[in-house]
């Protein structure tokens, strides 16, 4: 599988996850993981669930806008960064946000996320 197609195959379903099931993310990361949530630091899947879990929102429904990525590294790294919309339940008018992640091969022929950067773009 090409890189942009793997790329794509991944934001479409951490997006999707993220929407329905937050806690369902828990396997896409490791105990080395670590996320920075505006600029806030978490290490670990647990970590990271929990933050992403505690979110002010419980409804929510991302729209991708762009996917970008690159190949990382020889072990078969890749970057993807992701520009798009966060609508909030309730909310008129939805949220811009960037994303980045850093996947990193795993021995069983998937991905896990090594590093997670979300930040809301502010107009």
């Amino acid at each position: 599988m090409d890189p942009n197609t793997l790329a794509k195959a991944f934001v479409d379903h951490y997006y999707s996850t993220f929407d329905t099931n937050r806690p369902g993310l828990a396997n896409l990361y490791q105990d080395g993981s670590m996320l920075t949530f505006e600029g806030q630091q978490f290490q670990g899947a647990q970590n990271v669930v929990a933050k992403l879990a505690s979110l002010p929102f419980q409804q929510c429904q991302h729209s991708i806008t762009t996917v970008d990525c690159q190949p990382s590294g020889p072990a078969g790294g890749m970057l993807v960064f992701v520009s798009g919309n966060l609508q909030l339940a309730g909310e008129q008018h939805a949220l811009k946000f960037s994303q980045m992640f850093h996947l990193m091969p795993t021995p069983q022929g998937s991905f896990y996320v090594q590093n997670d950067i979300f930040r809301l773009n502010y107009a």
